[in-house]
């Protein structure tokens, strides 16, 4: 039988996704399950390992049953990146893995950023200091779980992790690996220098394998489980913003994507590993090479939180009430009449890296109505992706002539417009609606043969343009106005903000 479909596996902070696509890059059929997030104590965020596997079971599963599964040539994984747990020597978690969102290791960062040193770090791993990378984590691991930590046979990702529930091996992406912290992008491989002051040994992490590169075959108990034939090839993809970056094919010059998410994540390709602290430099899920890429962790979850906390919808209600305020907020003026959003609810990444961050709704008056909050908050999102993403351009030396833009926040045409004419850049939706999943896709072509690069991967399956934003002069003129004083607001409050920070912590 002809072997001419490839599975993208997406595992998502939310859902698994299992799609099946074609030499085109057409999705012909799909299953997906959701993932159960835990917020067992403020700025903790938790889920259990085996939900991982379990979705990831039944979103193939249902897949398996839409389609011949002996069409399939091979199978790719994109993993939540910065997502990570321990395991013992079967593979069963010790406790529950720790997810992107968590930020309880802040004492970790700043203490491993003084011993170790910040711009060292940033050197070899590429990242400037944060608390999102697993590393610090790990290292709160081995302050406040001293036996949990020295119980642990593999401390592993979600692509690791799902690797070894398939092919009974232990191996991650080098471009899932380096959302670590671990990994030296220089090398592609795990940081002695880092490792050693981390206390970890080599033996304790997956091994590593390039995207597109075979990491093992499906077993019979995974074949079981998921319905996939025993024997199935499964290669190496990487991380979900990295996955993206290709999956739109976005390795080509002047391409950006900008992922409006649950964190909104934009990136440019480079050949180069530059280092600077406007972005944050991951290896690319293609056969070399780098993403420059800007991170706000609070993207459609700082959406979501106005619709939910603020306005009270929530469930089909939520939804409801975004398709009445994208009415609203279109017919109201770039500014939102003077309301300001800062979107730092999950603290700030690029440009400010100031872990102690938090959201900041300015310009409040008794005109104000949901729409100019709902307006404000989509801006301040679009606004930090211009600034970054323009500093990303030049301190890289890559250009950046438009965006593609994905995500659920994508399906609104007022937020790429917004997008758009603060960026003054066109930006394109695409007929990708999936795109981690496709640029794991586009990983298991490779590696079945359907194509000679990744980047042939890429551009051979990526999808068509359906709609183009391109920039209104006069909005891009006042949002020229307003970015400059929207880019005056954090450095005058950052002070304020980090004693404001400590008080909370006293309580």
């Amino acid at each position: 039988m002809q072997r001419d479909l490839v599975i993208g596996v997406d595992s998502s902070t939310s859902a698994t996704k299992a799609i099946a696509f074609d030499a085109h890059g057409r999705a012909v059929a799909e299953g997906r399950a959701a993932i159960a997030l835990a917020n067992p104590e403020p700025g903790y965020f938790e889920q259990a390992p085996q939900d991982w596997r379990h979705s990831t079971e039944v979103a193939l599963r249902e897949l398996c049953a839409k389609i011949d599964a002996r069409r399939v040539a091979g199978l790719a994984i994109s993993n939540q990146r910065e997502t990570f747990a321990a395991f013992d020597e079967t593979g069963e978690p010790l406790r529950p893995g720790m997810v992107w969102l968590d930020d309880r290791a802040q004492p970790q960062v700043r203490d491993f950023g003084e011993t170790f040193g910040a711009e060292r770090l940033h050197a070899i791993n590429g990242k400037p200091l944060d608390v999102i990378p697993c590393l610090f984590r790990i290292l709160w691991m081995r302050e406040h779980e001293p036996e949990i930590f020295a119980r642990t046979h593999k401390f592993a990702d979600v692509h690791a992790f799902l690797s070894f529930r398939l092919t009974g091996r232990w191996v991650a992406s080098t471009a899932s690996a380096d959302p670590t912290g671990l990994l030296d992008i220089r090398t592609f491989d795990w940081s002695d220098d880092i490792l050693q002051a981390a206390g970890l040994a080599r033996v304790q992490l997956p091994s590593l394998a390039r995207p597109g590169e075979r990491i093992g075959e499906v077993t019979g108990a995974a074949a079981a489980a998921t319905g996939l034939p025993a024997g199935l090839p499964v290669f190496a993809a990487g991380g979900d913003g990295q996955c993206a970056a290709t999956g739109v094919a976005a390795l080509r010059p002047g391409r950006a994507y900008a992922n409006l998410g649950t964190a909104a994540v934009a990136g440019l390709y480079g050949a180069a590993p530059a280092i600077n602290r406007a972005f944050r430099t991951e290896t690319a899920v293609a056969d070399d090479g780098y993403i420059y890429e800007m991170c706000l962790r609070g993207g459609t979850f700082v959406v979501d939180w106005m619709l939910t906390e603020m306005f009270g919808r929530d469930g089909a209600e939520r939804r409801e009430a975004f398709v009445g305020l994208e009415a609203e907020a279109a017919r109201l003026p770039v500014g939102a009449g003077g309301v300001i959003v800062v979107p730092y609810w999950q603290g700030c990444m690029t440009p400010h890296w100031d872990g102690d961050a938090r959201g900041v709704v300015a310009g409040l008056s008794g005109s104000t109505k949901r729409a100019h909050l709902h307006r404000a908050t989509l801006e301040g999102i679009a606004l930090e992706i211009a600034v970054c993403m323009e500093q990303a351009s030049r301190e890289s030396g890559c250009a950046l002539d438009h965006y593609v833009a994905i995500g659920g926040g994508a399906a609104s045409d007022l937020w790429l417009q917004i997008l758009a004419d603060a960026s003054a850049k066109p930006v394109f939706r695409s007929t990708t609606a999936e795109a981690s999943a496709l640029g794991a896709g586009m990983a298991a072509a490779k590696g079945a043969g359907w194509s000679p690069t990744l980047r042939q991967a890429s551009e051979a399956m990526a999808g068509e343009i359906v709609s183009r934003f391109e920039p209104i002069a006069a909005n891009v003129q006042r949002y020229r106005e307003l970015r400059a004083i929207y880019t005056e607001f954090w450095p005058l409050v950052a002070a304020w903000n980090r004693r404001l920070a400590e008080f909370a912590r006293r309580a």
